[in-house]
């Protein structure tokens, strides 16, 4: 049976470039694999996955949160691939999660698991309540060499604790290992 995956890290771990990877090997194999964004993310454009690195790809699907994904959407694919999950709504994983048993194909999601606040994302959760597999892409604190688990986002210097939730962006965020956090917010309060 295929499987639901779920890859998450923080900001800067190369989740994207891992996905757009994984898209070059199906399709230098022939496969045709189904490439999916929430239309929320517009950072590259409103239909292109890019990384920070360069790369990019169109996305075959572009999902908001009240889309409904049957298993019509995902016939004669053989991978479905999709970026930034954590702002899919818990419908969209749950039609995801159906895919993978009808019609049968594999759905390799990435994403954050939490935000700057260290509070899960409403898709992540969802995510990580349904996934098959739970695979973390790790990459080291921007202050040290641990590993970082937390998303900081600065603003004027300093760990930023109010504001959206979403709000879409690069230099502003740095991956940052727990006490790396923890520092920054208590310098903050």
């Amino acid at each position: 049976m295929a499987k639901l995956y779920f890859r998450y890290g923080t900001m800067d771990s190369a989740k994207t470039l891992n996905l757009l990877a994984v898209a070059h090997n199906y399709r230098k194999q022939g496969k045709r694999c189904l490439l999916v964004k929430p239309r929320l993310d517009t950072r590259f454009g409103e239909a292109t996955i890019g990384s920070r690195s360069g790369l990019a790809a169109q996305a075959d699907l572009v999902v908001d949160d009240d889309s409904r994904l049957g298993p019509e959407v995902f016939a004669g694919y053989h991978c479905v691939l999709v970026d930034e999950a954590q702002f899919l709504s818990p419908q969209v994983v749950e039609d995801l999660r159906r895919a993978t048993v009808d019609p049968g194909v594999p759905v390799i999601c990435y994403g954050l698991r939490t935000d700057f606040r260290t509070h899960l994302f409403p898709g992540a959760k969802r995510l990580l309540e349904l996934a098959d597999r739970i695979e973390e892409v790790k990459v080291t604190c921007q202050y040290c060499n641990a590993k970082a688990v937390c998303n900081l986002r600065l603003a004027g210097g300093k760990a930023a604790l109010d504001g959206p939730t979403v709000q879409l962006g690069d230099a502003e965020y740095h991956p940052v290992c727990w006490r790396h956090w923890d520092e920054a917010v208590r310098a903050t309060t």
